[in-house]
């Protein structure tokens, strides 16, 4: 019986919710990265660092909550917040005290947080940086890096993705767009050329939360290049912010943006996202005086919505004490660890596991000459973005799933605090009959 036959028939209950799901949702899903061929996996509950399928099905879940359950599934402490706020209020349609709590706490671990807006999601986080950046500077033009995700919107949603063609986005649009590669010099040429540029914008530990890693120096350069030139620098942290330490990768790297981007962790696994920063930029939200040029006005119906902020503040609480950030990594770094002596001991060639703590990336792409370890980089961006071999990776996630593991699109992963040892080495276990089920049905092609 074939991966396909097999993935069809543990599956089934998720085959025909899939059917009924391709009648109601544009190609059958709610999300890109939840799209799967043949169809995905539809999941009934979760709890810890495990979800269960409509099959009943048990996963070790490494999407966690697309990066937002540093905590794992139904951690108590977000559980009895929720729980404690829902009957008092889901939405006061007003200010209330949790909002400043929650505040406080992101004030407290993020450099430089002095001013925060609450947002509903990390694309709207993107786009209220983006619009204060071009009011405070009266500039229009924006620099981002190729491959890095800052949300869908149009601003800057060109770029992402190499094979994206970016219909139904403005010329104009485009056209206020610089995308270069992550090199100091070319950002430092342009900068020196043009005095049209408002603002920088990056994911910090590199393209798709780290799947190509920057040069080490990059941070700290390209920090010491927007002061220089006089342009704002935004860092979008909605990923790797209070993950990769508690103030985030720029606090890490010892610098201070101007503006930082969050979601995700930042909202407990809620919806919810904010804009941190400068005082003098996002007080161009304020109500005073601003002369005729006048105010930056911005609204959102879920803006700090008090369900958020309590499941926000119950998270925040945990991630100041930095065990559970110290948690996740060492797992994540075991993990990596383990998956390059298994790629090792089989002798597979361009098989390679790397991460950052607790995010973690397999590459895949066995015509290349990686070896266990290695950090892809000299390799076309779209080959990188998608983590190898396209046909490759889509029978592997088949195979994982039929052994008990959901890594992101089969390829990367967040690890919680709550994964233990003994989970990371049955995820390995996982891992390596995936493989020999691969490898399996090539030989008998």
């Amino acid at each position: 019986m074939s991966l396909e036959q097999l993935y069809r028939q543990r599956f089934a209950g998720s085959a025909v919710l899939a059917q009924r799901a391709l009648q109601r949702f544009p190609g059958g899903a709610t999300h890109d990265g939840r799209y799967a061929d043949p169809f995905p996996l539809f999941m009934e509950r979760a709890n810890g660092p495990y979800k269960w399928d409509v099959d009943d099905n048990r996963m070790i879940d490494y999407w966690c909550g697309h990066g937002a359950l540093l905590l794992g599934h139904g951690h108590p402490a977000i559980v009895e917040a929720i729980e404690r706020q829902a009957p008092v209020s889901t939405h006061l349609g007003a200010s209330h005290r949790l909002e400043l709590e929650w505040a406080d706490l992101i004030a407290e671990l993020i450099p430089g947080a002095e001013r925060i807006r609450f947002t509903a999601s990390g694309s709207e986080a993107t786009t209220l940086a983006l619009r204060l950046a071009r009011a405070a500077t009266g500039k229009t033009t924006l620099i981002r890096f190729a491959g890095h995700f800052h949300g869908w919107h149009d601003a800057l949603a060109p770029g992402a993705d190499p094979d994206d063609p970016n219909r139904g986005v403005l010329p104009e649009t485009l056209a206020s767009l610089i995308i270069l590669p992550t090199d100091l010099e070319q950002v430092e040429a342009t900068l020196a050329s043009r005095n049209d540029v408002a603002a920088v914008i990056l994911e910090p530990t590199g393209a798709s939360y780290g799947s190509i890693p920057l040069p080490a120096d990059f941070l700290p350069g390209l920090r010491e290049l927007t002061h220089r030139y006089g342009v704002l620098l935004i860092a979008d942290e909605i990923v790797t912010g209070f993950r990769v330490a508690p103030g985030g990768a720029c606090a890490r790297a010892g610098i201070t943006p101007d503006l930082v981007c969050l979601a995700k962790i930042v909202a407990g696994g809620l919806p919810g996202g904010a804009l941190a920063g400068r005082a003098e930029l996002l007080d161009l939200l304020a109500h005073d005086e601003h002369g005729p040029r006048g105010r930056i006005r911005q609204q959102g119906t879920f803006n700090a919505n008090p369900l958020s902020a309590a499941a926000g503040i119950a998270m925040l609480r945990a991630v100041a004490t930095g065990e559970p950030g110290a948690i996740a990594a060492q797992r994540g770094e075991l993990l990596v660890k383990m998956l390059n002596e298994l790629f090792a001991s089989k002798g597979l060639r361009g098989w390679t596991a790397f991460g950052d703590g607790s995010i973690f990336h397999v590459f895949v792409d066995p015509a290349t000459d990686l070896a266990p370890g290695d950090i892809p980089r000299n390799l076309p961006l779209a080959t990188l973005k998608r983590g190898g071999d396209a046909r490759f990776l889509r029978r592997l996630r088949m195979a994982l799933h039929l052994n008990g593991v959901d890594l992101m699109r089969g390829r990367s992963g967040f690890v919680s605090a709550v994964h233990s040892e003994a989970d990371i080495r049955a995820t390995v276990a996982a891992v390596a009959a995936s493989i020999e089920m691969v490898l399996s049905e090539d030989e008998g092609v």
